[in-house]
């Protein structure tokens, strides 16, 4: 039994008892340590920054977006304004269950699929504390409904607007534009503190070319909420800066004029005071309903804008461009006057075409008999063709593209409007740089009728004529006039620029507004039927071809589709004693410039000069 006895060591138990009680309470001093440690330095080292968390808890600080600028007509009519309105946001980071609070109040008031498509887009881009409308402009009937329910949607609450709105919708689409919602693209190219609390921002028009100043400063409201986030006292607050306004040059009697003479065509119109450079119309037609882009355009509704066929979001005035055509001659007259090649008396014989040496390809003139003997004058009063022609050809490519670039043809007129087309000046650098190709003799000649690959838009158009009835000014047409501080009653000129366009001899573009008189004023001109005993115009009409004609056939257009028509164009000024207006029309598909064109340039001649009744009578002005 003896082998079966233990003997415990019990010295040697309480060493390694002691041993292990020494290490236990080593870790346990350790870990006192580490949370003392800790607790100094959140009490004493990072103090601060708790404190302000804590504080965060209990003060917010609130964006106040400034109030957009407004935008009025040269008569002080409101074209872009502010309206109130209501709307049902979510401040998501305070609702519990977002999609069963979106289907209660859904059963509530009514959510419709575009509202929960733009609500979870603007979610994608905004933080969790910011406040994200639902339902936007909701009625009377709708908030009392919500207001009884309140209670029932933490996170959810009213807030009072202002919603941008155009009284004058499609007239002045393509001249104001339209705000949107800010998207992502937005953000990447503005200041997102500036833009803190603001939903919409300039996409079009006016209202995004002038947008840094119709904007504002964005302010900040320091408040004191309560646990359900709701602000129960303003412990602060920095008011923001309203957005200053625009008045325009534009007047919206003119611009309605111009859209109502063009009828169910669509077409541009272009109408520049020559004094200044003011741009007093700028007409396209067709036009759209720039509202429903302020609240977001459904996507239905925004692709069948897209898909017309008539192209209503197209601004024909500033982004069409076109053949000028035979509106193009008293522009080539002058260059052939002021480069040397044209002598005042000097006349040219049309025979119905015009060949290039060596070359047996005619160049027909519309008249198919010819003019006969052609001076200046008359070529550009009858519009003779092959008169044109040999001027170009004699004038060469070279030095003529030069010229015409003084009055800013295939260049941007410079108008305050983001957007603008440069056409096309044809030159050899242009054809080599584009088709790798060279340059041809018979591409010189049908450039001296504004065909070929000569492309200008009607603003274009407008600017030069312009130019032409003031004597050399080449003034870059202005939309703003004047930047207004509502707050402070300060009137700020917008400065406009000119260039001058040298003029070797005074008596040649004297020459050449005669001959744009005679257009008119002349038996023989191609405008004759607008001449009027109240005042005399200048002008030029245009017709250029949307297709080729083989060089044995001919154009004829009862067999012709409506879109293969030839365009109508007509430039004027009046009036000729003392140029108040310069106007620029194009009839997409409209035939003849006499007889299409030349008639809705006269109607808003008409109407600035003599003040038609109810219409524009501002122009009658000294």
């Amino acid at each position: 039994m003896s082998g079966n006895l233990e003997f415990k060591n019990y010295r040697q138990e309480g060493r390694l008892f002691a041993r292990r009680a020494m290490i236990a309470g080593f870790f346990v001093i350790l870990l006192l340590l580490g949370i003392v440690g800790r607790m100094a330095y959140l009490q004493i080292i990072d103090h601060e920054h708790f404190t302000t968390l804590a504080q965060d808890n209990r003060v917010k600080l609130i964006p106040l977006p400034p109030t957009r600028g407004l935008i009025y007509d040269r008569q002080n009519r409101l074209l872009a304004l502010n309206r109130p309105a209501f709307n049902l946001e979510i401040v998501p980071e305070l609702v519990p269950d977002i999609g069963q609070t979106l289907e209660e109040l859904n059963r509530l008031v009514g959510i419709s699929d575009q509202d929960r498509e733009r609500f979870h887009k603007l979610r994608r881009q905004k933080r969790r504390f910011e406040s994200i409308p639902i339902k936007l402009d909701i009625s009377q009937e709708e908030a009392a409904l919500f207001a009884v329910n309140r209670h029932k949607f933490p996170g959810v609450s009213i807030k009072a607007r202002l919603t941008r709105t155009y009284p004058m919708k499609e007239i002045m689409a393509h001249v104001v534009g339209y705000v949107g919602r800010i998207s992502l693209k937005d953000l990447k190219s503005i200041d997102a503190s500036n833009y803190a609390g603001t939903t919409y921002i300039g996409k079009t028009g006016v209202e995004r070319s002038y947008e840094d100043i119709l904007h504002g400063q964005v302010g900040m409201q320091e408040v004191e909420v309560n646990a359900l986030g709701k602000a129960v006292r303003v412990l602060q607050e920095t008011p923001p800066r309203p957005g200053r306004s625009l008045r325009l040059n534009v007047d919206a009697d003119l611009q309605k004029v111009a859209l109502d003479a063009l009828g169910d065509v669509n077409g541009a119109v272009v109408a520049i005071d020559p004094r200044d450079g003011g741009v007093l119309a700028l007409a396209s037609k067709p036009g759209y309903d720039t509202n429903p882009f302020v609240e977001g355009i459904s996507s239905r509704d925004y692709k069948a804008l897209r898909e017309d066929p008539n192209k209503p979001l197209y601004n024909r005035a500033v982004q069409g461009t076109y053949p000028p055509g035979s509106t193009i001659k008293p522009f080539m007259g002058l260059a052939g006057l002021e480069l040397g090649f044209l002598d005042l008396k000097e006349k040219k014989y049309c025979p119905g075409f015009f060949q290039l040496p060596g070359h047996d390809h005619k160049y027909r003139d519309w008249k198919k008999g010819g003019h006969g003997p052609m001076d200046v004058d008359a070529a550009i009063t009858q519009s003779c063709d092959v008169f044109f022609y040999q001027l170009a050809h004699e004038i060469g490519i070279d030095k003529l593209q030069q010229y015409l670039k003084q009055f800013h043809f295939g260049e941007k007129t410079g108008i305050d409007l983001i957007g603008e087309s440069k056409g096309i000046r044809p030159s050899r650098e242009w054809k080599r740089r584009r088709y790798k190709q060279v340059w041809f003799p018979g591409e010189t000649v049908i450039i001296g009728i504004g065909q070929g690959s000569f492309q200008t838009t009607p603003l274009q158009l407008a600017a030069a004529t312009a130019a032409i009835a003031n004597g050399g000014h080449y003034h870059e047409p202005r939309l703003v006039a004047e930047v207004l501080d509502e707050s402070t009653g300060e009137v700020t000129p917008e400065p406009g620029i000119t260039h001058d366009i040298p003029v070797r001899d005074p008596s040649d573009w004297d020459k050449i507004r005669e001959a744009m008189v005679h257009v008119v004023e002349g038996p023989r001109g191609t405008a004759r039927k607008l001449k009027n005993e109240h005042y005399r115009i200048a002008g030029k009409t245009g017709t250029a071809q949307v297709f080729t004609v083989a060089q044995d056939a001919e154009y004829d257009e009862e067999t012709v589709t409506k879109k293969m028509r030839d365009h109508a164009l007509f430039i004027a000024y009046a009036p000729v004693e003392d140029p108040r207006i310069a106007v620029a029309v194009i009839v997409e598909n409209g035939g003849h410039g006499g007889s299409t064109a030349a008639p809705v340039a006269k109607k808003v001649l008409d109407a600035w000069l003599l003040g038609s009744p109810g219409k524009a009578s501002a122009g009658a002005r000294p």
